[in-house]
C-alpha cells in the first residue's frame, strides 16, 4: 500500500524534546552517581542524535564516542562516526573488535553464512567492550536504541539494547530523524539508510519487510492510541501488517523487561517491590 493511502508517521518538537531529553540525561546520570557518559557511535542517524544530546547535556568533554567496527564493517560507518563525534564535539576512539570476534566465534563452531548468530556475536562484543570502558572511565553506558526498534524487538538482547538509561527509547524512528535535523546532525548520517551493518548489504527496512514511516504510523496509532485492529483498517493500513507488527510487539516482550523473578517471598524484585531508587527503602 503507498504510504499516502496511511496516516503520517508522529511528529516530533524539537525544541521540547530537546529541553527535556537533555535534561532527562544530565539528572539520570547524576542520580547513578555519574557526571560521565560514553556510547557506541556506529555512523547511523540514532547514535549521532544521542551524542548530540549528551553533549548539550553534559559537557562535550564528558562524553565519549567508541567506534567499534569489524573487519566487513562498512567503510562509511566508521567515517560518519567520526563525523558524528566531531559534530557533537566529543572525542571518539577506535576499537576494532575483528579478532575478539573472529575468536569468540571459532569457539563457538559459529558460522559467518549464519548471519543472526554472528551478528548477535558483534552486538554482544561491542556491549562488552563499552561497558569494559564504562568501567576505566567512571562513565555512564547510553541507550541508542529507539522506540520503533525497541516496541518490535529489532535488536540483540545484551546486545545494542542494553543501556543504562536511554534518551531516545520513546522516540519513533520517524521522530528521531526529526530531531536529528532540528539540532543540526549532518545530512549524510540523517539521510544514510538504516542499517546495523552487521553484514554487508545489510539494510533495516529489507529485513523488517516495510519501511520506518509506515510502521511508525502504525505503531503510534496501535500502541499511543489504542487504536482498534477494525479502525486501523479503517485507517489503510493491510491486515497482514497490522497482523505482523502486533506478533512482533507481544513476541518481543522479554527484550523490554528485566528478567522474570518466580516468586516466593511478599516483597519480590519487580514485582511488589518497583520502588524508585530517589525513593530510598
Amino acid at each position: 500500500m503507498a504510504l499516502q493511502d496511511i496516516p503520517p508517521p508522529p511528529t516530533c518538537n524539537g525544541s521540547l524534546a530537546e529541553a527535556v531529553l537533555t535534561a532527562f540525561l544530565k539528572e539520570e546520570t547524576s542520580k547513578a552517581g555519574f557526571s560521565k557518559a560514553l556510547l557506541g557511535l556506529s555512523g547511523g542517524v540514532d547514535s549521532a542524535l544521542v551524542a548530540e544530546l549528551a553533549a548539550r547535556a553534559l559537557g562535550p568533554e564528558n562524553v565519549l564516542g567508541l567506534a567499534l567496527p569489524y573487519k566487513d564493517s562498512a567503510p562509511e560507518s566508521l567515517q560518519l562516526g567520526k563525523e558524528a563525534a566531531h559534530h557533537a564535539g566529543i572525542p571518539i576512539e577506535i576499537l576494532d573488535i575483528t579478532a575478539i570476534a573472529k575468536a569468540h566465534a571459532s569457539a563457538g563452531a559459529v558460522d559467518k553464512k549464519d548471519q543472526t548468530r554472528f551478528g548477535n556475536i558483534l552486538a554482544r562484543i561491542r556491549m562488552v567492550a563499552l561497558y569494559d570502558r564504562s568501567a576505566k572511565e567512571g562513565a555512564l553506558v547510553l541507550g541508542t536504541s529507539n522506540k520503533t526498534e525497541l516496541l518490535l524487538g529489532y535488536g540483540t538482547i545484551h546486545g545494542d539494547l542494553a543501556s543504562a538509561i536511554n534518551p531516545i527509547g520513546d522516540l519513533y524512528k520517524s521522530q528521531v530523524w526529526s530531531l536529528s535535523k532540528h539540532l543540526g546532525v549532518p545530512d549524510e548520517i540523517v539521510r544514510r539508510p538504516p542499517t546495523a551493518d552487521l553484514w554487508e548489504g545489510q539494510t533495516d527496512e529489507e529485513e523488517l519487510g516495510f519501511t520506518y514511516p509506515e510502521v511508525d504510523a502504525l505503531l503510534h496509532l496501535m500502541v499511543d492510541s489504542r487504536y482498534s485492529k477494525k479502525t486501523l483498517l479503517k485507517e489503510g493500513f493491510s491486515e497482514g501488517l497490522i497482523d505482523t507488527v502486533k506478533a512482533r510487539v507481544q513476541q518481543n516482550q522479554y527484550k523490554r523487561r528485566p528478567p522474570i523473578i518466580a516468586k516466593l517471598t511478599p516483597r519480590t524484585i519487580n514485582l511488589d517491590y518497583r520502588y524508585a531508587r530517589d525513593w530510598g527503602s
